[in-house]
């Protein structure tokens, strides 16, 4: 490695965000297999959003067959950051054959952000067949959390089509007010994208008012 790529990986953990947002686009910009260990190190503890986006962005420039099974291993990390991250990175690569390693552990995990990281690479990496299997994992999260939890859960099962609507007519009828709601809020996004989120729970409300 040269002294400049040593620099590079220096500024990384600089106590500048800007220096570590600079720092992370070059190592994306002039890839180099001996980042990998460091970018994903950074993943785990990066505080700034801006600059784990472009860590993310960096490892995709990478080989996947180099980052995927480094990437893979972070899954199972005591750091929620860590398996968010990952998952996300995960997502970008597109690398469909590690659908496997998003457990039920990580659909349901307690940190809201592996949670929705986890939602949003299954729903893009989930094989055709296995499809209603995760919608049905998923609407078992409905009511969870506060209206960012629950708009990224309505997005990650609207991206799966017509295989949730079983399982949200189900939820509908939840005693959970929260669970029906969701559920409603859910069917309302998938039919029309275009609606946003918050008129899509005016209109549940409405609804749920209706069928009373």
């Amino acid at each position: 490695m040269t002294s400049a790529d040593s620099g590079l990986l220096r500024a990384l953990s600089s106590g500048t965000s800007s220096t570590r947002l600079r720092a992370a686009l070059a190592a994306g910009t002039h890839p180099h297999p001996d980042y990998l260990g460091t970018l994903i190190e950074r993943c785990a503890i990066e505080p700034d959003f801006f600059v784990r986006d472009m860590l993310t962005w960096a490892l995709t420039r990478l080989p996947a067959r180099d980052v995927t099974p480094r990437v893979l291993t972070e899954l199972t990390s005591e750091v929620p950051q860590a398996r968010s991250q990952a998952l996300h990175t995960l997502s970008k690569i597109q690398e469909r054959s590690v659908y496997p390693a998003i457990t039920g552990a990580l659909l349901h995990d307690a940190d809201d952000e592996v949670a929705r990281a986890a939602w949003r690479a299954a729903a893009g990496l989930v094989p055709q067949d296995a499809a209603a299997a995760l919608a049905a994992e998923l609407v078992t999260e409905l009511g969870r959390g506060d209206r960012t939890v629950r708009m990224s859960l309505s997005r990650a099962l609207a991206v799966l089509g017509d295989v949730i609507e079983p399982a949200l007519r189900t939820a509908i009828d939840s005693d959970d007010p929260n669970v029906s709601e969701h559920a409603r809020v859910t069917a309302i996004l998938y039919e029309d994208p275009d609606t946003g989120f918050d008129a899509a729970v005016a209109e549940a409300r409405g609804a749920a008012l209706a069928d009373r």
